[in-house]
């Protein structure tokens, strides 16, 4: 056998303190059996022995929970365990030959696996289980492996299985006969006793330590040196000892000199610590807060590791480079986008403020508002797309397609007229083919697409008040839905249709099959990691405009073709607004547009000093600046001549004032369309109303319900039928009433003058048809499930599992002051690994107390030296089928449903001063995805590799395949068991919470084939939208005996 280091083993039980309603706390406890030397064993009911046997011996074996665990070790002749094989839910990892495997593959550190995780720990290495409470620790020099720690922290019944630990009432022959696994060739034999002088050198510095146990130590001690044992085998046991008697015993000073025990050999400029944290600082992480302490390998007093490069050198945190999208940068180096400038300073960026202008942008039927809240209209008709002081902008979508067939932009109730307009207080003119720019005196600009098909984007000045379907403009996502009537909906077609004018009609979803299919298979080429868009995945999410992508051109009325390149244009476009230009994406994907006549298709187009009219004067379109816009245009050689060709300087028309003839009225979008109505000027109207027949008597016959004074109105009309008479209007049940006596309307639901509703944190009563709101402190929540479906404070909904322990929620760095805290989260996987089937959530609370829940309890521990706190930090209840912890004090509350849903709430207090998974709580739902160094990242994977905890160590997540991309063919049962989530048994619901987020991440819960995921995270997702559903008041009966059902236990 090959020489291999001897192993030290460690088992600490987790056992139960108390109990309290039904909630257990824990406080850690241990017994411990370990192996050491050339064979040395301390059993679980403290004693100790040695044995000589090259033969395999189970050290441990266990089920718990339905999870098998069998660890076996082997000895050489030298007396070094020459092999260990540790088996945990039938994953085997072998340590042999120096080297780990994990089912017979060789791994690299940290090894990140769904079942367990490997990694440095100290001069260690650690094995942890995902799926049993264990962990196992071993030290490996030159010749193999020195030490290993095995540790349980849960309640653990080993009492009906024997191995060489043991158990309390097993006797040490019984050990020995019934744990050695012999195969008839490995060798058993007698521990000798042979005296020698450094056992009893060594040994009398440890005779206080020892006290009675000393002539036991002594004689295992020379067991252990008896024979041509290799120096680590006499060595471990030296080093155990000391560790038993600590640091203030005279043995922990002089043990190495006397026993010719050499310190580790430490890394790159690294230096041995007899005792010391695990995990040292690092660039990343030059803080570590860890208590686990170890012989490790630190750097230099006042130094960090530098973890951003190969190898191990300490270096002055001032010293430490930053990282963004892959990329090093020194200290002091500066980034630029280009509306930002940040700089790297001590590891982290210190970045100015973003200066690009915030930007309302309509793409058809996906619409982004100036806060950032990207939604999806669902009805067609007109719209009050944004309305300021002076000015409004009206979108009209067609009746045939979900496109928009006509805008208007009224200026002080002017609707702006033709082309090129070079006015004093506004300028509208032609950037390209595609694009017609405008700009306005006070401040609004707005470019619009007009080809293939109408869209929209739009800029106002930072101090601009506005409102409509672009939202309130004000920093706060949480108020956009406001509607015409002053209050805050959470539907969106409730919001939107109170801007509308007219009658709208519902807009189908996706009934081609074909479409369908064309849709899914091409929208992927915006994903591709080697394809033409790769270069702005870190600086503009691509998965909206997937999303975006595959519901229009499912959607598309004409050619699909062109649906999906409008939808690759929309993302070219988002690329060039943050100055990442893509390529010739157009070739890539063959979009390439046709230019009539002699015009050149360019990806970067400019009306400046590019017209024939520019070369009779100074051209005003140069004193525009905004975003790059692709489109037809001439060279740099040739002006556009009113022709719209491309006309070299020498023939180009002269312009001055009364000689050449601008283009005609336009209206942006198409030419108005007229529509004549004929009505019946005999009806019959109901008692209390009067017939009007506009051909007979033309009148206004706007604002003349209760409705219509919470809407906008396109003008003076008069549209034939029964109304109220003058003086009163229709309220929302038919009748007649005065203005002061007007109903109100809020989600779905009529309310008389003067009653009162509350919603998104505001209080607000009906008057006179109006709703007056009085704005109260908000309190954040945060939410995650499944397989990594977070919403944030903010309400960002993304995913994102890894295998690591993540920071949810952290005090951010310069608020301290208000209290500390943190909240992890880890993913414990079912018997699937692809899966998440619990989380085990760590609450940090104030640095004296960490809880930890965890398999279905709650386990309490205090900080060393601390003793149990007077007064209770904490409560903990349970509320049906939740956990759900308190923590006044701090304005802080978790609840868990014992599996994999956390929801963290915050009291208003805490608004601006965290940070972590759950975003930053300040309102903006633009800027949740920043990272642990202070970088606004746009990649997802970027932004929770970020939030990986200081320790233990772990890999970053690459690559994220979900459920529904794993498992495709599954998607077909996930999306018809999730319709639930549209039908009519949350009808009710429907108007106060938006249900596609949940349907969305119903779909990627549900779409394991594997019987206990897939209903597992069904049912979670689910459950989501039912306890979101209870929060507005709305109570959902939905589980059934065949879905969902939930076993009550009777007491």
């Amino acid at each position: 056998m090959s020489n291999i280091c001897q192993y030290s083993w460690e088992i600490i039980f987790c056992f139960l303190l108390s109990q309290i309603r039904s909630i257990f706390i824990w406080v850690l406890f241990s017994d411990v059996c370990k192996t050491y030397g050339s064979g040395i064993y301390y059993t679980f009911n403290k004693t100790a022995f040695h044995l000589k046997t090259t033969c395999p011996v189970t050290l441990t074996h266990f089920s718990h929970a339905g999870v098998d665990c069998h660890i076996i070790i082997q000895r050489g002749l030298n007396g070094l365990m020459d092999r260990v094989e540790i088996i945990i839910n039938k994953v085997t990892t072998l340590i042999h030959n120096n080297t780990a495997t994990v089912e017979g593959s060789s791994i690299s550190l940290p090894y990140d696996q769904t079942y367990q995780h490997v990694f440095h720990y100290g001069i260690y290495t650690r094995l942890q289980s995902k799926v049993l409470p264990v962990s196992v620790t071993w030290y490996s020099v030159a010749n193999g492996v020195s030490s290993l720690q095995n540790s349980l922290c849960s309640i653990v019944d080993l009492t009906k299985r024997i191995n060489i630990c043991g158990y309390h009432f097993i006797t040490t022959l019984q050990l020995i006969s019934t744990s050695i696994l012999s195969d008839g060739q490995c060798l058993i034999q007698d521990s000798v006793v042979q005296t020698n002088t450094v056992c009893k050198d060594l040994l009398s510095h440890a005779y206080e330590c020892l006290a009675t146990k000393y002539r036991t130590y002594l004689t295992l001690c020379y067991k252990n040196m008896k024979g041509l044992w290799h120096q680590e085998a006499n060595c471990s046991f030296f080093k155990e000892l000391s560790l038993m008697c600590g640091s203030s015993s005279p043995v922990w000073s002089v043990w190495r000199s006397k026993s010719n025990c050499y310190q580790p050999h430490c890394p790159g400029d690294l230096h041995y610590v007899e005792m010391g944290p695990a995990f040292p600082p690092t660039c990343s992480n030059p803080q570590n807060y860890t208590t686990e302490l170890t012989s490790t390998c630190l750097p230099a007093e006042g130094k960090v590791l530098n973890d951003r490069v190969d190898g191990y050198h300490s270096i002055n945190v001032e010293e430490c480079p930053c990282v963004h999208a892959k990329i090093m940068y020194a200290p002091g180096q500066e980034r630029r986008t280009k509306c930002q400038a940040c700089t790297c300073i001590r590891g982290n960026w210190a970045c100015s403020r973003n200066t690009c202008p915030a930007k309302c942008i309509i793409e058809g039927q996906f619409i982004t508002t100036f806060d950032g809240k990207q939604y999806s209209m669902l009805d067609k008709c007109t719209f009050v797309a944004a309305r300021g002081l002076n000015w409004t902008l009206n979108i009209q979508y067609s009746e045939q397609g979900v496109v928009i067939e006509k805008a208007y932009l009224n200026i002080n109730q002017v609707c702006l007229f033709s082309l090129p307009t070079l006015a004093e207080s506004t300028t509208v003119f032609w950037q390209s083919s595609m694009f017609i720019q405008v700009q306005t005196s006070f401040g609004l600009k707005m470019q619009v697409q007009v080809s293939p098909e109408i869209q929209i984007y739009l800029n106002l000045p930072p101090t601009a008040n506005t409102k409509g379907l672009c939202g309130t403009f004000n920093n706060d996502t949480s108020d956009d839905f406001t509607t015409f009537s002053g209050i805050i909906e959470s539907s969106v077609q409730l919001f939107a249709r109170s801007w509308s004018m007219g009658t709208c009609t519902l807009i189908t979803g996706c009934i081609n099959t074909e479409n369908e299919i064309f849709a899914e298979e091409n929208c992927d080429q915006l994903t591709d990691p080697e394809g033409v868009f790769a270069v702005c995945h870190d600086y503009v999410p691509v998965s909206p405009y997937v999303e975006a992508c595959v519901k229009r051109t499912c959607q598309c009325s004409t050619a699909l073709q062109e649906c999906l390149c409008v939808s690759f244009g929309n993302y070219a476009k988002a690329c060039a607004t943050q100055g990442i230009i893509v390529g010739d994406w157009r070739s890539e994907t063959n979009c390439i547009p046709l230019c009539m006549g002699n015009l050149r298709f360019a990806y970067s187009a400019l009306a400046c000093n590019h017209t024939c009219r520019s070369l009779s004067g100074p051209d005003p379109t140069c004193e525009v600046v905004d975003d790059p816009v692709e489109g037809c245009g001439c060279t740099s050689d040739s002006h556009l001549s009113n022709q719209q060709t491309c006309s070299p300087r020498s023939l180009c028309s002269c312009h001055h004032p009364g000689g050449v003839t601008p283009p005609g009225p336009v209206v942006i979008g198409g030419l108005p369309k007229i529509s004549i109505m004929f009505y019946s000027s005999f009806l019959d109207c109901t008692v209390g109303k009067i017939c009007v027949d506009c051909s007979q008597i033309p009148v206004n016959t706007d604002h003349r319900t209760c409705e219509s004074l919470t809407k906008p109105s396109d003008g003076n009309s008069c549209i034939s039928g029964c109304y109220c008479p003058d003086g009163l209007f229709e309220d929302h049940n038919g009748g007649c009433v005065t203005h002061e006596n007007c109903t109100c309307e809020f989600s779905g639901r009529v309310y008389e003058t003067g009653q009162s509703v509350e919603t998104n944190c505001k209080k607000c009563t009906c008057r006179g048809g109006e709703w007056s709101c009085i704005d109260e402190a908000c309190s954040g929540v945060c939410e995650v499930f499944g397989n990594g479906q977070y919403r944030t404070f903010d309400s960002k909904w993304y995913r994102f599992d890894g295998h690591c322990q993540y920071t949810l929620v952290k005090v951010s760095v310069c608020n301290l002051t208000n209290g500390q805290f943190a909240i992890k989260t880890e993913s414990v996987p079912c018997c699937d690994e692809s899966l998440t089937c619990s989380r085990a959530i760590s609450v940090e609370l104030l640095g004296a107390v960490t809880l930890m829940l965890s398999d279905m309890k709650v386990t309490e521990r205090l900080q060393a030296g601390d003793a149990l706190l007077a007064e209770p930090l904490y409560a903990i209840h349970t509320v049906g089928l939740y956990i759900i912890i308190t923590v006044p004090g701090l304005g802080i509350t978790v609840i868990w449903d014992k599996h994999t849903r956390v929801t963290i709430q915050l009291e208003p207090q805490w608004r601006g001063r965290v940070l972590g998974l759950c975003g930053n709580f300040d309102g903006k739902v633009t800027n949740d995805l920043l990272t642990s160094i202070s970088s606004e990242v746009f990649s997802v994977l970027d932004f929770g590799n970020s939030w990986k905890a200081a320790a233990p160590p772990c890999s970053d997540v690459t690559h994220e395949i979900f459920p529904c991309e794993r498992h495709s063919y599954c998607a077909a049962w996930a999306q018809r068991r999730c319709m639930i989530l549209r039908s009519d048994t949350f009808i009710d619901c429907h108007l106060k919470v938006d249900p596609e987020p949940y349907y969305q991440a119903c779909v990627l819960e549900s779409c394991s084939c594997e019987f206990e995921g897939k209903f597992l995270g069904f049912c979670t997702a689910v459950s989501a939208y039912t306890e979101a559903c209870s929060a507005k008041d709305v109570c959902i009966n939905w589980r059934t005996p065949d879905l969902c059902r939930m076993y009550c236990i009777l007491l």
